[in-house]
Parts: C-alpha cells; sequence; structure tokens
C-alpha cells in the first residue's frame, strides 16, 4: 500500500513540475490583470489616476501591434501620446464617477505615461472630473475595465483608494460589484473585499506558492513546519505593511529576481540536504531573510504607498490575512501527504523529483526577470 501511495505522490510531483513548466512563460502576462485608481477631490471636482497594464489597454482600445507590442518606455510613451484620444476614449467609457447620482464630465489631464508593476509595463491615465450638483450628495465610482466580454483577460479588478470629501477608504470593483458609493461602504464590507484579494493573489502568484512548496518538502517535522511557516509569516508581514504604507520602497527589478532566487535556494537545499541539524541551523535565518523580500512582493499588488496613510491600515490587514488563510490552507492539505510519502523507502529520491522541477522553474524565472528589468 505504502508503495502505492508513493507512486501516486511521485506521479503528482512530475505533473506538478510539467505544470510549473508550462505556466511559467504566462508569468510575464496572466490570464487576469487588475487596474488600480486613486481617487481625490471634494464636491464637484474630482482626480482619478489610473494603472492599467499598458498592452492590454492598448489591445482593448483596438489599436495596431505597433501599439500594443512597443516594449521601450520611450515608444510606449510615443504611441499613448500618438493614440491619446483612442485610450481616453476607451477609459472614459470603462470608469465613470458620480455625484448625486449625476454623471461627472471627464477630462484628461496631461499626457499618459508609464511605470512598472511586478516588471510588467502599466500606462497611467490622469483624469479630472467635473461634478454639477449643490454639494450635498455622495460620489459614487464604478469600473467595468476589461471585461471578459472583450476576451483578453478574465475576472478583472480594480483597486480603488479614495480620498473623497474628507473620507477615506479603499474597495475592490469588479463585475459582480462594480460600483462603490461612499456614503454605503463599510469596514466589514472592505474587510472581506481585501481578505478574499490576498487570497487570491497568493494562489495566483506561483512564485510565493512554489516558495511554500519548497518549504514544506524541506520540512521533517510539524514542528518544523510550524516554527518555518511563523518565521515565513512574520518577516513578510513586516516588509508587507512597510512598503504598502510607503515607508519602505524597493524597486521591482531587485524584488522580482530575489524572489526567484529564493525558490532556487530552499529546493537546492531540499536535494543536497542531509543532515537536519545542519538543515535547522540555516533554515530559520535564510526563510526569515526571504521572507522579507516577498512581503514586498505581496506589497506591490496593492499599490497603497502614500507614507502614512494610516487610514488604509484595516486593507492591509484585511489582505495580509487573507494571504496567511490561504497559506495555512496549502499547508493543512499538502504537508499530511508529505507526511506519509516520509515513511517510504524512496523519501529521498521523492524528495530530489519534487524539487528539481521547482529548481527549474525557478531559474526561468530569474533569468527572465533579470532581463526584463535590464
Amino acid at each position: 500500500m505504502s508503495r502505492r501511495l508513493s507512486a501516486a505522490v511521485l506521479a503528482l510531483a512530475f505533473a506538478l513540475g510539467g505544470l510549473m513548466a508550462f505556466s511559467a512563460p504566462a508569468a510575464a502576462h496572466n490570464a487576469t490583470t487588475k487596474a488600480h485608481a486613486t481617487v481625490t477631490g471634494t464636491g464637484a471636482d474630482v482626480r482619478v489616476v489610473l494603472d492599467l497594464e499598458y498592452d492590454l489597454l492598448m489591445k482593448s482600445a483596438w489599436l495596431y501591434a505597433e501599439a500594443y507590442d512597443a516594449k521601450e518606455r520611450a515608444e510606449q510613451l510615443r504611441q499613448l501620446k500618438k493614440n491619446h484620444a483612442a485610450v481616453i476614449d476607451y477609459v472614459t467609457r470603462r470608469f465613470a464617477v458620480a455625484y448625486g447620482d449625476r454623471p461627472c464630465t471627464p477630462t484628461p489631464v496631461g499626457d499618459a505615461g508609464v511605470r512598472d508593476r511586478e516588471n510588467v509595463a502599466y500606462a497611467v491615465v490622469t483624469l479630472g472630473y467635473h461634478c454639477a450638483g449643490d454639494g450635498g450628495g455622495e460620489h459614487a465610482i464604478s469600473s467595468a475595465l476589461f471585461p471578459d466580454a472583450e476576451s483578453f483577460v478574465h475576472s478583472t479588478e480594480t483597486i480603488v483608494g479614495y480620498t473623497l470629501d474628507g473620507t477615506t477608504g479603499s474597495a475592490v470593483l469588479s463585475a459582480a460589484n462594480p460600483t462603490l458609493r461612499t456614503g454605503e461602504h463599510r469596514a466589514s464590507h472592505q474587510i472581506g473585499e481585501f481578505f478574499l484579494l490576498g487570497a487570491e493573489h497568493l494562489l495566483s502568484g506561483l512564485d510565493h506558492i512554489f516558495f511554500l512548496l519548497a518549504l514544506l518538502i524541506g520540512a521533517r517535522r510539524l514542528r518544523d513546519v510550524v516554527v518555518t511557516a511563523s518565521a515565513f509569516t512574520a518577516a513578510h508581514s513586516i516588509t508587507f505593511l512597510l512598503a504598502a504604507l510607503g515607508i519602505v520602497h524597493v524597486p521591482a527589478g531587485i524584488v522580482e529576481p530575489v524572489i526567484a532566487v529564493s525558490i532556487i535556494v530552499v529546493a537546492v537545499a531540499n536535494i543536497l540536504g542531509r543532515d537536519e541539524d545542519k538543515l535547522g541551523r540555516w533554515r530559520l535565518p535564510i526563510v526569515f531573510a526571504f521572507g522579507l523580500v516577498h512581503g514586498l512582493g505581496f506589497a506591490s499588488a496593492l499599490d497603497i504607498d502614500e507614507k502614512g496613510s494610516w487610514e488604509l491600515l484595516l486593507s492591509l490587514l484585511s489582505f495580509n490575512v487573507g494571504i496567511e488563510a490561504t497559506q495555512l490552507l496549502i499547508i493543512a492539505v499538502l504537508f499530511p501527504l508529505l507526511v506519509l510519502l516520509r515513511r517510504t523507502s524512496a523519501v529521498r529520491w521523492a524528495t530530489a523529483a519534487m524539487s528539481v522541477p521547482i529548481v527549474v522553474v525557478g531559474l526561468y524565472w530569474c533569468v527572465d526577470r533579470i532581463a526584463l528589468s535590464a
């Protein structure tokens, strides 16, 4: 029976390796995307800064390949300027602000810019909205950016951070819940939104999952898992909060390759490790150090980077708890299977069989991310 279990788990390991190899190239452009909106203003005057994935925006605006295939920053800026009218038309049809149930009129502010998010180019579009009304209404923010019907991506979410009429908050808009009304948005709703966003970010972030898998494969006892997971949690929670609040900033061109390196280091240690005592001595400090880097990667998903913006702390904590809950769920599902595997004679060979594909994909990501940031 143990041999059959071992064979089944090993088959699962090879399948996972194939999945990782297949999905690795997709890391540069996922099947889904997140738009980011920063909304500020009072009453009749509202300012919106949108961060939208560059090539997706140009495709959605139905522009030619020379526009969405542009890779050099100067050419991207040139294409945005050249196709300014088409870009603004697309964005203003898909993103709206209302005041007292009356639509606000959008006007572009300056030329669009470009900046990187996790080694992906994002167009930065700024709009000014003039709102009619007597000053007694509430604002409504709606997003239908990059819908499933366009067939380029699916399940788009728009992360909104707003300061309107002295009220500060954040929300996640989706096809199911496309509109935020400032007077109706409650803290309990906000907690749920960002909890789910944190869970989704971990599940869709293959690099974070592979790092966790590498840690689990190398753990020998339940105590190892608890201590290692606690060190990783403490470390990434520290840098996540510091980075999300704008207190610490490290460029994605540094963070992303180091995350890939962390996967390689832990997986290689699983293959070479033979002395459990020596393994225990390096595991905690290395995991803690790499956890600090992973926290910077988690924070990049939110773009809450205003120094001292403690009003958004609730969103940050909810997002982080979502990450932790999902991490614990993965551990609860996989560690018992690994315990059964270690009771067989194939444990050393199986550890290598599961770790080698992780090393290969980690190397691919490392090279690819360094090339993208060069």
